[in-house]
């Protein structure tokens, strides 16, 4: 199942500022309907909650009708001409991901920005992301990158003492 993964996406919330960026340029791809949204918590912190578009993916596994699926580089996207809108992708998202979208009606979520993909540009939130948080591409890389950049936090709470 993983082979046919190209790009992974993550999303690295001890490095996200809160800034509503994503979500913005993500509802200018889309209509002024954005896939990822940004909520704050019962601290004041702000949090983006997206699709992480899951390896094994329980979205696609449970929908009845197969409204869900993979695209040719491993992003899951729901198909709105095939979504019932019965709820059962939300039900087992562990992100809370899919939203019921009234103007499609059918459930919705986000698709890396597939028209952009398809012209050979990554997703707007990716591109506009000021602190670099949102991580896209190679899930080498990816795997590589975070675990490069939690070095690096480790090391600067060694020096400096900072937790």
């Amino acid at each position: 199942m993983t082979s046919n993964i190209k790009v992974r996406y993550y999303i690295s919330l001890d490095v996200c500022i809160g800034c509503e960026t994503c979500e913005s340029v993500c509802a200018f791809e889309h209509d002024d309907r954005p896939n990822i949204r940004v909520y704050r918590t019962s601290l004041g912190v702000n949090i983006p909650v997206n699709c992480m578009h899951c390896i094994k993916a329980p979205c696609l596994e449970v929908c009845p009708v197969g409204a869900i699926y993979r695209d040719d580089e491993g992003a899951v996207i729901i198909d709105p001409n095939k979504c019932i809108g019965c709820g059962m992708c939300l039900a087992v998202c562990p992100y809370g991901a899919p939203r019921y979208d009234d103007w499609l009606n059918a459930f919705n979520k986000c698709d890396l920005c597939a028209s952009l993909r398809e012209q050979g540009i990554e997703p707007a939130c990716y591109q506009m992301c000021p602190s670099g948080a949102i991580f896209y591409g190679d899930p080498e890389k990816i795997i590589g990158d975070v675990g490069k950049r939690f070095a690096e936090k480790m090391l600067q709470s060694k020096i400096f003492g900072e937790h």
